[in-house]
Formats: C-alpha cells, sequence, structure tokens
C-alpha cells in the first residue's frame, strides 16, 4: 500500500521584496488529497497567520485558507504568496482561484529588476453600518476614546471576501500605541465574524498607514493584511473618501518590525472588485 506524500509547505513573505518585511505565509501548492484537519494540523505547525491551500482542478484552482486557530475566507498577502510561488515554478501568468469567499484573479509578473510582483482582483466589496453597540465594545477592547478617532473617516464594516471594522485613528501616534485587550476583542470578533480590525491613519490624500488586529487567528497583529486592504479600498469608494478610479498606497508593519507596502487600486465601477498589488519572496521550504 502507498502512503500518500507529505505536502511540501512553501514560506514565503508577502508584500515586501525583502525577507525581514512584510507577512509570512505559508502555501501548498498542490493540497490535492489533504483534509480539513490535515490542513489545519499542517497551519498550526507552520505557525504564520495564514497558510493556503491550493488544489489545481483543469484551468483554475480550489483555494483554502487556515490560521493556525480555524480555516479563514479570504486571505490577501497568501494569496499573493501563492501567485508569485507558481510563477516562480512555472512561469507567469493568471491563476483564477475558487475561494470560500467567491472567485478571485491573480496575475503574477516580472519586473526589470527580477522582483515578481501579483496583483489580485478581490470579490465586489460592500461595506455596513458598525452599530452603536459593537463600536462601544470595540473601543473599550482597543482601549481607544472617541476622541482617538478621525471623524473624516467614520467608523464601518468593510468587506472584501472577509469582514473588517474599520477604525481611522485621528494621530499616527495613536495608530502606533496598540496595547488591546486580546480576550475581549477575540470575544467580539468571534460573535461578529470579524476577520481583522482595520485600523488606519491617513497621511495623505492617498497614502495611510494601517494595523490589523487578529485575535481569532491567535496572532496579536497581522503584518501586512491584503484582505483587509481590499475591503478598505471598497470602503473609501463607497463612502467618497478618495477620486475614482485611483491607487493608494497603505503601508503596514513598520510598527512591529515587518514594513510592507500593499498598492490598493480602486476602479470607479461600484460593481467591480478591488484591486491588491504587492511582491513576495521566498523564505524558506518545510516539509
Amino acid at each position: 500500500m502507498t502512503s500518500t506524500p507529505e505536502p511540501q509547505v512553501l514560506w514565503y513573505t508577502a508584500f515586501s521584496a525583502t525577507t525581514d518585511g512584510g507577512n509570512p505565509a505559508g502555501v501548498v501548492l498542490d493540497a490535492r488529497g489533504m483534509t480539513t484537519e490535515q490542513m489545519l494540523a499542517t497551519a498550526t505547525e507552520v505557525g504564520f497567520s495564514e497558510t493556503a491551500f491550493l488544489e489545481p482542478r483543469e484551468d483554475r484552482f480550489a483555494v483554502r485558507y487556515f490560521s493556525p486557530r480555524a480555516e479563514v475566507s479570504f486571505c490577501g498577502h497568501a494569496t499573493i504568496a501563492s501567485a508569485v510561488a507558481w510563477a516562480q515554478r512555472h512561469g507567469p501568468g493568471r491563476l483564477r482561484l475558487d475561494t470560500p469567499a467567491g472567485e478571485v484573479d491573480v496575475v503574477a509578473g516580472t519586473a526589470d529588476d527580477g522582483t515578481v510582483r501579483a496583483t489580485l482582483t478581490s470579490v465586489a466589496p460592500r461595506t455596513v453600518d458598525l452599530g452603536d453597540d459593537d463600536l462601544r465594545d470595540l473601543l473599550v477592547a482597543l482601549r481607544w476614546s472617541h476622541s482617538d478617532l478621525d471623524p473624516a473617516l467614520p467608523p464601518r464594516v468593510a468587506y472584501a471576501g472577509a469582514w473588517h471594522p474599520v477604525l481611522a485613528a485621528a494621530t499616527r501616534d495613536r495608530l502606533r500605541a496598540l496595547d488591546y485587550d486580546f480576550d475581549a476583542l477575540a470575544a467580539l470578533m468571534d460573535a461578529r465574524g470579524w476577520t481583522t480590525v482595520d485600523l488606519v491613519w491617513r497621511e495623505g490624500p492617498t497614502t495611510f498607514h494601517a494595523r490589523n488586529p487578529f485575535p481569532p487567528g491567535g496572532v496579536v497583529e497581522d503584518p501586512a493584511t491584503g484582505a483587509a486592504a481590499a475591503a478598505f479600498g471598497g470602503y473609501l469608494r463607497e463612502g467618497g473618501h478618495v477620486g475614482v478610479p485611483t491607487t493608494v498606497t497603505v503601508f503596514q508593519g513598520a510598527d512591529m518590525g515587518r514594513p510592507g507596502v500593499l498598492e490598493v487600486g480602486i476602479p470607479a465601477d461600484i460593481s467591480s472588485g478591488i484591486d491588491v498589488t504587492g511582491t513576495a519572496v521566498a523564505l524558506e521550504a518545510i516539509a
């Protein structure tokens, strides 16, 4: 009887051109035959905020994403990492991904300097109100007050494959000083089905800084969050906070020592998905 070989897990960091920046992700390019339990166990062993598992199917891929604790509906940085890993082995091009959130296209190409960059197009984004009670509980868990918020960017809950409350800080110092109640925020997010909290500060018309607490995944903070960046792009478009079409730049991870850059392309068509572009580089591979 022949046993199924152990899947190869690749380690990449996304939204950075160097290994000391961006958000690390595990990538399994061929997860055929793996059970849900095996995927979760692998993600737990890898220990990164997410690991992507790709199952090739003719001209497309089924993809599942797992944090060390649970499956998530969509993960942007693991998608970028997967596209770069695939391109480095099979050449640049387009991948059609069937994710739990819906179809996501991602295109990878090589720049003149040899860097591989990928652009994902999210599912159609949308935003909903953040209720007064939820806002109150969120601020308490974050140890923020209403005076810490930027009134020009009102609180909302945004979606582009996963749900993220969006809170805009009034100052860079408020964003920098992240010290929240992990258990209280985890309980609130679990109850509401939120993946991360997207905390942002606006530096300029199309320049933002972000931080993303991720206690439901067992992670204090996500260094670079593609799913939240896509949701934030939808938030900006729906609220009329930027002129469209446009591209905004989101800097994330510097406050935790892993700087990353996410380029967010926002089409004018409100039914269109949001483009998120970044680089990814290999860290190492494990069995």
